[in-house]
């Protein structure tokens, strides 16, 4: 799993059977191996590449995470069914019916010598769907006993369940905002939202930021970095404002916007939000939407492991239920036509 936060290449090695008809996992070995920073210059920028150099960095990049889950398969001596790669996104425009998300499936089997799966998203978009958010099946079956399961990657999105029905959706920036800011500090990141708490609160940017037209569009939807590109950067980039304060602003925006949408769907007296991704580990962020949410809304962080592994784990599984032949994309999530078994399979 890679997502567009550019923390690095997720690896996880999971485990799933089935006990009197209930799912059940374990994440045995996981690691993430961080991305230099030629790697981050051409995810980043790939997104105006010409189609030539974008099929190029399609096929190296497949090589490069056969080479990585090769390699740590044999380092943890691993005994492995298949591989599930979810990629790296660089197209997502579903409204014009196409994503894209690098790592060629074929290059990834042959260097690693398993079979694989990937490219989940393309079906769902062929039945008129949005192709995302995939993570709500694992959220379903695993983590159902939350009324929420927030995910704060570069993106942030939430699942949740309404009259017995699954439903997701991205509800705006997160991490890709906080991320690069903190890189023209020369960091990867802010650790523990620490030079964001140093802010100030800049009225006229949280304001702006909190117009964008996305934030009023009814769900099914999802975004990804075209938008971040097109709608936020050039808010930020034309600020006068200093990192503290950009990094400040950003986190009270995101967790407004996160605090919105929760109180929105909350039914109840209380409310369990398991939170998971990179920016569960955002002290300063997690304060602010605990703010917003108030003492009602609890905020469950789980293991670390959990936090920076469960999307990697979510795509393992779906890999699985491609095996078996058995639905694992939503239409109630994505707004498609009918839930699908979706994945490429690719033998070595």
């Amino acid at each position: 799993m890679s997502g567009t936060s550019l923390d690095g290449l997720d690896l996880a090695y999971c485990q799933f059977w089935k006990d009197e008809g209930t799912w059940n996992y374990e994440i045995k070995e996981a690691t993430t191996l961080a991305y230099g920073p030629e790697w981050i210059e051409r995810l980043q920028s790939a997104i105006s590449f010409d189609v030539k150099d974008l099929f190029e960095l399609d096929r190296q990049y497949g090589i490069y995470l056969g080479k990585k889950a090769r390699a740590f398969i044999e380092e943890e001596a691993l005994a492995v069914d298949y591989i599930a790669s979810h990629g790296h996104t660089i197209h997502h425009q579903p409204d014009a019916g196409f994503t894209f998300q690098i790592g060629s499936g074929q290059h990834l089997a042959t260097e690693s010598g398993y079979l694989t799966i990937c490219d989940f998203r393309t079906k769902d978009l062929a039945l008129g769907g949005q192709g995302a958010p995939l993570v709500p099946i694992g959220d379903q079956l695993f983590f159902g006993h939350h009324q929420f399961c927030l995910n704060l990657g570069g993106i942030s999105n939430v699942s949740l369940e309404i009259e017995g029905q699954r439903i997701a959706y991205d509800i705006g920036i997160a991490n890709m905002l906080l991320n690069h800011l903190s890189r023209k500090q020369g960091i990867a990141y802010d650790a523990g939202g620490a030079i964001a708490r140093q802010g100030r609160l800049d009225k006229l940017l949280f304001h702006q930021l909190n117009r964008l037209s996305y934030y009023g569009l009814p769900y099914p939807k999802s975004t990804g970095y075209e938008w971040f590109n097109s709608e936020i950067l050039p808010l930020v980039e034309q600020s006068e404002l200093g990192i503290p304060d950009l990094l400040h602003t950003s986190v009270h925006h995101i967790a407004e916007q996160i605090a919105i949408q929760l109180r929105f769907h909350s039914k109840s007296e209380r409310s369990s939000v398991l939170v998971t991704g990179g920016g569960a580990f955002n002290d300063y962020l997690m304060e602010v939407i605990q703010e917003k949410l108030g003492p009602s809304v609890d905020l469950v962080i789980p293991s670390e492991q959990l936090v920076s592994f469960k999307e990697a784990l979510v795509f393992a599984f779906m890999g699985l239920l491609r095996m078996e032949g058995l639905s694992n994309v939503l239409c109630s999530v994505t707004g498609a036509r009918t839930d699908s078994s979706s994945g490429v399979i690719f033998l070595p």
